[in-house]
């Protein structure tokens, strides 16, 4: 769920944000500029930034104690942990997305999209049928990469909640854990659970890149 739900909303909040500034609009080299900056950040100064907005005190339930509204213990009821820790690794993980996805937008042939608009295609069929297919190769290599990344992340989770999350866990955490968060330290299980999520991975990528390149082939014919 971790994965799925982190690298549906980077791609899908990256391509909304690539086909903005991809458009003609005043100020798109700013606005590229800002969107990058998580990116560019160093993930602990994002991520102690982030839990210190999220503490009791901190200014997002201030935001929210000020409009009547509740405010979620985020750094300590389980639920909110994982909503905090989606939130957070999707802001550090979209300007890559953006970044990619608009490089991948302006490879298209502009003729392309005059030719699709000739034959009386509005927006959304340009989309589907234009920008979805030019944006392949750019897409599948981003979300395999995005997957790998939130796979494996281990600064956003350890940092946010340290040893305070348990069902916040995912499989990295977990096994730095059991090698060095804990007495009697379990450096065999640990190590057991790293060579877990490299099998996992590997696997992964194989069956992933297989499916691809059969897909392809089968638009080929």
């Amino acid at each position: 769920m971790w994965t799925a739900a982190c690298v549906v909303l980077h791609y899908t909040i990256g391509l909304g944000l690539a086909l903005l500034l991809n458009q003609k609009i005043r100020g798109r080299t700013f606005y590229r500029l800002v969107l990058v900056l998580p990116w560019a950040v160093p993930t602990f100064v994002t991520v102690f930034g982030w839990r210190f907005m999220l503490a009791d005190a901190g200014i997002i339930n201030t935001a929210l104690d000020s409009l009547g509204l509740p405010s979620p213990a985020w750094l300590e009821d389980a639920f909110w942990q994982r909503f905090a820790a989606i939130m957070v690794n999707t802001w550090c993980g979209v300007p890559f997305m953006m970044i990619s996805l608009l490089g991948g937008l302006q490879s298209i042939d502009a003729s392309l999209y005059e030719a699709a608009e000739m034959d009386g295609a509005n927006a959304w069929q340009r989309f589907r049928n234009v920008t979805l297919p030019g944006l392949r190769s750019v897409s599948s290599t981003v979300v395999l990469l995005g997957i790998i990344w939130t796979f494996n992340q281990f600064a956003i989770i350890f940092l946010l909640f340290g040893n305070t999350a348990p069902d916040a866990q995912i499989l990295v955490t977990w096994s730095y854990q059991l090698g060095f968060g804990q007495q009697p330290r379990e450096f065999a299980e640990s190590a057991a659970y790293g060579m877990l999520l490299l099998a996992i991975l590997v696997v992964f990528t194989s069956f992933y890149r297989r499916w691809l390149n059969r897909d392809e082939q089968q638009l080929a014919n």
